[in-house]
């Protein structure tokens, strides 16, 4: 991995790897996912953040929901989501969300938001209710909530928790000396914070997990040594992937990562003590979430337990 984060020396990307290069699915479903999200009026991290799965995911209808609007107090280096100042929050947005969920008929679901520096409580009380609609529309669902950092407020964290969320989904995203030049107001500590404070309050009663992009020009060691620090904040679940650059007007991407450098960091991790990893060029914060239930970390414990 090149140790140096480098600035952009022309508008031509570089050449996609051929292992990033995916056929487009192609069914009716799809279709099917987009006319629902539109009629209930939903926003998901698919379409803001030009994530390169969304066609997958959506032909097998299921997706990442983007709850507070569509548009983020904060202007990261790497995201696609639109930075601007955000509307007002729409007091029946739980109930939509509930309903896709239910007309999709997902056991698993992601609620993840923007950015929300504009409101006391960094839009905390707007993920209680969303998560509380969602289960009492679909019973028995899992429900994962990959937060901001809400400035690590106790009270915030404190809100979200109270509708208790399966997974805590919280990203570090990169290594600690590309921090400032990747994330917007958001430090390297911050996010560590958050992921103890979740501990602290429901150690035993929730799981936690968080994600790095890869190929920002990151070291192998600095990687390893961000791994250390979620593991020394009792993270549970972590996903590595490759860094795709989303618009010229964004990070270049260092380096392609070839795929047995991720299966590497993937054991390492693995023997590092996370329950759960998924570590590959495609992989993303909420990408086959459902990987990751407390059904399917139980099971890995039991086979733990029996080696």
């Amino acid at each position: 991995m090149n140790p140096a984060l480098q600035e952009p020396t022309s508008k031509i990307r570089p050449r996609i790897p051929q292992w990033l290069r995916l056929p487009l699915p192609a069914n009716s479903t799809f279709e099917q996912t987009r006319q629902l999200l539109g009629d209930l009026r939903l926003h998901t991290v698919c379409e803001s953040a030009r994530c390169p799965n969304h066609w997958e995911c959506w032909s097998k209808s299921t997706a990442t929901f983007m709850i507070a609007g569509d548009r983020c107090t904060r202007n990261c280096h790497f995201c696609a989501v639109t930075t601007a100042k955000p509307l007002p929050l729409e007091g029946d947005e739980p109930a939509r969300v509930a309903e896709a969920v239910r007309r999709l008929g997902l056991k698993h679901v992601v609620i993840t938001a923007v950015a929300r520096d504009d409101l006391a409580d960094g839009g905390a009380e707007h993920f209680r209710q969303t998560v509380e609609s969602v289960r009492a529309t679909n019973p028995g669902i899992v429900i994962e909530v990959l937060v901001p950092d809400f400035n690590a407020s106790d009270s915030s964290i404190a809100t979200v928790l109270s509708a208790n969320p399966d997974v805590f989904n919280h990203n570090l995203e990169t290594v600690r000396r590309l921090t400032p030049s990747v994330r917007s107001r958001a430090t390297y500590e911050q996010s560590l914070c958050v992921l103890r404070k979740v501990k602290a309050r429901r150690d035993g009663a929730i799981y936690t997990k968080s994600g790095l992009m890869l190929g920002l020009g990151e070291t192998e060691s600095e990687v390893i040594s961000a791994l250390e620090d979620l593991r020394d904040a009792r993270c549970d679940i972590l996903t590595l992937g490759q860094y795709l650059q989303p618009t010229l007007k964004h990070l270049p991407v260092v380096e392609f990562i070839a795929p047995p450098q991720f299966e590497a960091l993937g054991k390492r991790a693995r023997q590092m003590g996370f329950l759960h990893v998924a570590s590959g060029p495609m992989v993303r914060s909420s990408y086959h979430a459902a990987d990751f239930s407390p059904a399917a970390i139980a099971a890995r414990r039991l086979e733990q337990c029996e080696q």
